[in-house]
């Protein structure tokens, strides 16, 4: 088994095998050939089983947070499960206000898969991660048997420094503030959905996976009053703004005709017998801000290249249920409940 593995990997032709996870050289040959390689920096680079990093300035307080990634195809339209990974915990981290520090990686893959896709999705993280900014310092790697996994699991980690003084979350909105949306609905759910299910629209649907942490400093630098900043990811709009009201103890109301939605994939979400509302983004910031706040606020999302579509659509109302209604574009009113069940599964 030694020597079969004193070689280089065979990224093009070769498989993940047991012997990758178990320790020893074939597993060392997988982290210095692809991983390390990928995901270059200082830090990785000591080669422990930790990453000694330096401390955040002083009065900042720390922000973790963690995400799995499970998507199914591995690859879409506008991504993959790497830079997803990358970007889903990113964005977690910076909607709080934080100021994205560092990444973890741990990978569960299944003997069998192929090293070139493996190649494809670490090079893709190692892209996204330097992009942004941010490094991925430390992770691990585990094989399970053929049949035993789908390819490649991914969990990441994200670790951000929190400014004295700023407060974000769920429970800030009050009623009168105004409700705002970076961009187009459903980009990424549709996207995954019509590569999964091989659907063809005259237009293609791409994947909105982006990390926004970008897009977040430009609205916290207008010095407005923001209440709450959320990435509404699975669930969708709908389920994220009722998260919102529970936490708060408000109410809410949108407006049908306000809400930025592509046509190719209001189409898909027609054919498909899904709402728009209730389909998960990677791409797009929701902000709750004061209502005299609204106006700085929209335009320095639109300003942002993630934010050229963004649109305010709705305004947080004293409500003591607390339910999420909709203005229909006839007029009327309806229900913005929770999602019931899951819509989507294995969307990110």
């Amino acid at each position: 088994m030694t020597r079969r593995h004193s070689h280089s990997l065979d990224l093009r032709q070769g498989c993940v095998e047991l012997a990758h996870g178990a320790g020893g050289r074939a597993m060392a040959q997988l982290i210095g050939e692809l991983f390390a390689r990928h995901l270059d920096n200082e830090w990785l680079a000591q080669g422990n089983d930790g990453a000694v990093l330096p401390a955040p300035s002083p009065g900042e307080r720390l922000v973790m947070a963690t995400d799995s990634h499970v998507v199914t195809p591995l690859f879409f339209p506008g991504g993959d499960i790497g830079c997803l990974s990358v970007h889903g915990t990113l964005n977690d981290v910076a909607v709080m206000g934080a100021r994205p520090l560092w990444l973890s990686a741990a990978f569960i893959l299944e003997a069998g898969f192929p090293l070139a896709d493996l190649v494809r999705i670490v090079a893709s993280m190692g892209s996204a991660a330097r992009e942004a900014g941010v490094p991925i310092v430390t992770g691990d790697t585990k094989v399970v048997e053929r049949g035993k996994g789908d390819g490649v699991f991914i969990t990441t980690t994200g670790v951000g420094a929190l400014p004295p003084g700023r407060n974000l979350g769920g429970a800030q909105a009050r009623p009168g503030d105004a409700i705002l949306i970076s961009g187009t609905l459903g980009d990424h759910g549709m996207a995954i959905m019509s590569e999964r299910e091989g659907l063809g629209f005259a237009s293609p649907i791409v994947s909105d996976t982006a990390a926004l942490h970008g897009l977040i400093a430009a609205v916290l630098e207008t010095g407005a009053a923001i209440r709450v900043l959320r990435d509404p990811t699975r669930g969708g709009l709908g389920t994220t703004l009722n998260e919102i009201a529970t936490q708060s103890g408000v109410g809410m109301m949108i407006e049908e005709k306000r809400l930025p939605v592509q046509p190719a994939v209001a189409a898909a979400c027609e054919f498909l017998g899904l709402d728009p509302l209730y389909v998960a983004n990677e791409g797009k910031l929701l902000v709750i801000c004061a209502e005299t706040d609204a106006a700085p606020v929209l335009a320095a999302l639109q300003a942002h290249p993630l934010g050229r579509q963004a649109a305010r659509i709705g305004t947080v109302l004293a409500d003591a249920h607390p339910f999420v209604q909709m203005t229909t574009a006839l007029g009327g009113r309806r229900m913005v409940d929770w999602l019931s069940g899951e819509q989507l599964p294995r969307i990110c």
